[in-house]
């Protein structure tokens, strides 16, 4: 039985901007810039001003599909070893979060664990989300904050720190093949 948040109904949105925009804060914290949170904000401000009309809807899109990509991955990886990706994914996640109270607000985690579980389970994070409503300005932030914990969780499983880019940047190239 097809679900109304199956992802073959939902946008995959602008993937490389939000692969962009995840692998710079990789890098800053990878190789330890020193930029301000206000610095940092205003660039996200200024690339999210350049998107246009329309552009921060397909980057939050794309932002979820990074999510679900992500999350099939680990599903994966996590079933080749006789272990569920619900269970050692998101407690750890929300662990994470849960620790960043300036970047993630308390009332923020519950839609985001939701966001893992659906990706999880299969079903379209965006369609997930989006049967709640739009989506609020303060969780934006969480929502690359998870996108970000979900990259960097695969980079360390796979000791590689441009894992999780790569990932997504050959399934992109192999797409545009097909």
């Amino acid at each position: 039985m097809s679900s109304p948040c199956d992802p073959e109904y939902a946008p995959a949105g602008d993937v490389g901007a939000a692969l962009m925009m995840i692998d710079s804060r990789l890098k800053a914290v990878y190789d330890h810039k020193t930029q301000t949170d206000a610095e940092q904000q205003a660039l996200t401000d200024q690339f999210a001003a350049s998107l246009g009309p329309g552009g921060i809807d397909d980057m939050l899109d794309g932002t979820c599909t990074l999510i679900y990509m992500f999350m099939q991955w680990l599903r994966m990886a996590y079933e080749d070893h006789g272990k569920d990706v619900i269970e050692c994914v998101v407690p750890n996640l929300v662990a994470s979060m849960r620790m960043m109270p300036r970047s993630v607000r308390p009332e923020a985690i519950p839609t985001m664990a939701g966001l893992l579980i659906a990706a999880g389970t299969g079903l379209s994070p965006s369609l997930w989300r989006k049967q709640y409503g739009y989506w609020t300005k303060d969780e934006l932030t969480p929502l690359e904050a998870t996108t970000f914990l979900l990259a960097e969780h695969i980079n360390r499983l796979t000791d590689d720190r441009d894992f999780a880019t790569r990932l997504i940047t050959e399934a992109l190239s192999s797409a545009d093949e097909d």
